[in-house]
């Protein structure tokens, strides 16, 4: 199997989306987006003869002041984990990258589930089992740092759209039709849309989002860095955002990011006013009318708990997500390699207890 860098976009993409699990945070414009905020991005496409049979984007982040560094493949690598042949050479030329880079550990989350937990209608093959005895076998180990979330919610749209809203909870369905009768609209903004709609839609949003990490009690990075998140994936046609409104008021948003057949609700944001108007479930509705019309297949919910329990501080948004007929799919999670075991140990040990010692003593740092 021959291993080959790639620094054309186009090509990049295309490949990526011609093989199983391809996901957006896998994509050219994902990596680019970390590239300007701390991490260097590396495409390497696996091939045998003129056959592409795997991807991984591999993000690099120095360690200062060591000449050391850790890689991360988000939400990847690409590839048929039903070869577990396959799967067993791309998990060793990623462990040798490692070794060559000087990297403290490799670490890699692809987005496949558990059997018993996989919805049938998942295109991500569910192999997860096999897939962590065999990471075991080559000594990953399975992470402490969950970068993203493990589980999510997903919803099939391949039924019509009768179907989907037959699928939701009763009350979800009724709040849906309730409001646009409370004069509730949605717009979506996206790449059709001027530069000046853009940048003044996402004004908006992260004001709302800015409102609900006050509310809900996390934290928000600075306008500039959303902008980038956001602005940029955008203005090249891969995400949407949606605003509720009342009245020119917006009242809540959404922000789906979209990659071949696959539409994810990443972000969410609300305010406290009009709230009794439901704007929350026509947003969502809107959001998935426009994923099905853009051709998705599945529309991610982006994250759900280990357990569906009304004790979770998560219960409330998975609630809403289940309400929308979302169905839970846990999967295998971010397994780490480290190449070396000292020196991983003291930055996943070591290194977060100075840091939590460091800003107990010195609170306004945060």
């Amino acid at each position: 199997m021959q291993t080959v860098s790639i620094n054309d976009p186009q090509a990049w993409d295309r490949a990526l989306l011609n093989l199983p699990n391809s996901h957006i945070l896998q994509s050219w414009a994902w990596g680019e987006f970390k590239s300007r905020h701390g991490w260097h991005a590396t495409r390497l496409l696996f091939k045998e003869r003129d056959e592409i049979l795997a991807a991984a984007s591999v993000l690099q982040r120095q360690v200062p002041p060591l000449p050391l560094s850790i890689l991360y493949v988000p939400k990847g690598p690409s590839l048929d984990w039903t070869r577990s042949r396959l799967a067993e050479r791309v998990l060793r030329e990623l462990a040798g990258l490692a070794r060559q880079q000087r990297a403290l550990f490799i670490k890699i989350d692809p987005d496949i589930y558990y059997a018993e937990d996989a919805p049938g209608f998942s295109p991500r093959p569910a192999r997860a089992t096999e897939i962590a005895h065999l990471l075991e076998s080559l000594g990953w180990r399975f992470s402490a740092e969950q970068i993203q979330f493990r589980n999510t919610l997903l919803i099939d749209l391949r039924r019509e759209e009768e179907e989907i809203l037959a699928a939701m909870k009763q009350k979800t369905r009724y709040n849906v039709r309730l409001a646009p009768r409370r004069d509730v609209s949605v717009r979506s903004i996206g790449a059709e849309n001027t530069t000046d709609e853009r940048d003044a839609a996402l004004s908006l949003f992260y004001q709302l989002y800015a409102e609900t990490g006050r509310r809900d009690g996390f934290v928000i990075r600075p306008p500039d860095y959303y902008r980038d998140a956001w602005g940029s994936f955008v203005d090249c046609g891969l995400a949407s955002l949606f605003l509720a409104d009342y009245q020119e008021e917006a009242l809540a948003g959404l922000l789906l990011f979209r990659f071949g057949a696959t539409a994810w609700y990443m972000y969410g944001a609300s305010s406290e006013r009009e709230r009794q108007r439901m704007p929350n479930y026509l947003l969502q509705w809107e959001a998935i009318r426009w994923a099905r019309e853009q051709g998705c297949t599945l529309y991610d919910l982006w994250g759900a708990p280990d357990e569906l329990d009304e004790s979770n501080p998560m219960w409330g948004v998975v609630r809403f997500k289940l309400g929308l007929g979302g169905e839970l799919a846990r999967g295998l999670g971010a397994w780490d390699l480290p190449t070396s075991r000292p020196g991983y140990w003291l930055y996943t040990t070591v290194m977060p207890r100075y840091l939590a010692w460091l800003r107990s003593q010195n609170p306004s740092s945060e």
